[in-house]
């Protein structure tokens, strides 16, 4: 998987302790795969929301902070950003191609915002992008469930137009670790 990057988006404290659908799942399966990414080399990159326009999420505080358990390790990178889009006004973009990044990895919150938003945005820029299964996640709202919503991205949105959807064991098969 030469050329990816796991991307890691809006995985913070608030989000998570409004328990959103997949919870734990979540958190598991992105502390599979950043732990699978660290060891062949493939680098992962965090985004943080930043939401104080809207008096949540406001940098520096404990809600704000990325959870412990998929915590960034030193030297990993972190983008803050103010919008859905990971690329919007962060620095992401040029980053990667700095990197010659050609395949991203999106795991993260909000299955019908932040991640939607970036999957679309790096599909239009040209990453080949793959979201893992339950990897993402969201809450109920007043039309969908979290469930019905992450199912409905998952098969009927971004796969097969914007990104490719595989279950984590199928990517782990795919990230060879350098030994």
């Amino acid at each position: 998987m030469k050329n990816t990057v796991l991307l890691v988006v809006d995985v913070q404290n608030a989000l998570i302790a409004k328990q959103p659908y997949r919870g734990q799942e979540l958190l598991e399966n992105i502390g599979v795969l950043t732990g699978a990414c660290r060891e062949s080399g493939i680098e992962v990159v965090y985004v943080r929301h930043d939401g104080s326009a809207r008096g949540m999420l406001v940098p520096g505080t404990t809600e704000w902070e990325i959870v412990s358990a998929i915590a960034p390790l030193p030297g990993e990178r972190i983008f803050d950003k103010r919008f859905c889009s990971s690329f919007q006004e962060t620095g992401l973009e040029k980053y990667l191609k700095e990197k010659e990044a050609r395949q991203l990895i999106l795991t993260g919150m909000q299955t019908e915002y932040c991640i939607d938003a970036t999957c679309k945005a790096a599909f239009e820029r040209g990453y080949r992008v793959v979201v893992p299964e339950a990897a993402t996640s969201t809450f109920d709202n007043p039309f969908l469930t979290g469930r019905q919503l992450c199912e409905f991205y998952e098969n009927l949105i971004w796969r097969p137009c914007f990104a490719g959807v595989m279950p984590v064991p199928e990517l782990l098969k795919r990230i060879p670790a350098d030994k």
